[in-house]
């Protein structure tokens, strides 16, 4: 079941769905809109033959951010990694999925390549994986609506929520872009 607008809007004044700072007129018929921040990660090509998904390669991406007023030029068939404005915080009953805005799906713009569902019980700033798959550049610029996050119950709690320690959530409380951890995966 996905949550509408009156439930999202039940759900924020309880404190069960936190999404801060929470956008004027955010609030969609069955979902909220999300907005992208200043900060994007841009991969430094030139310093690996290849990624090795085993090893951290700390210098694969490199953090760039750009003034409120000026835009982030992502090129055709580009791929860098971005953030929500918005800290996102779901209780252990709801799950959620970013989907990009039709609008700018229609001028070539993706906002997930695979990392759209948010887990029960996440906390943090939502990573964007933005990609251009237009003919010409696409300006993005600083807190303008990039996303919808709707919402899904879950049919009961979680019993091992996102977070848990049990878990090694990679993560839980991310903020900004946060590169891959998948090298975690063979610690």
């Amino acid at each position: 079941m996905i949550l509408s607008d009156t439930t999202i809007r039940a759900a924020l004044e309880e404190g069960r769905i936190a999404v801060d700072p929470l956008g004027e007129d955010a609030i969609q018929p069955s979902s909220i809109d999300l907005r992208v921040d200043a900060e994007f990660r841009v991969f430094n090509n030139h310093l690996y033959p290849y990624i090795d998904v085993r090893d951290p390669q700390p210098d694969l991406t490199e953090s760039i951010t750009v003034e409120e007023d000026q835009p982030f030029i992502l090129h055709p068939g580009e791929f860098v990694l971005g953030s929500t404005l918005e800290k996102v915080t779901l209780p252990t009953d709801l799950v959620a999925r970013i989907e990009g805005k039709s609008s700018l799906g229609r001028l070539g713009l993706l906002v997930h390549a695979t990392a759209g569902f948010v887990d029960a019980g996440f906390s943090g700033w939502l990573t964007l994986e933005l990609s251009n798959v237009a003919n010409l550049p696409i300006a993005i610029y600083p807190s303008m609506k990039i996303g919808q996050l709707a919402f899904f119950q879950l049919d009961q709690e979680a019993s091992v929520a996102y977070g848990d320690a049990a878990l090694g959530s990679k993560y839980q409380g991310q903020r900004g872009p946060t590169a891959s951890r998948y090298f975690k995966n063979f610690d």
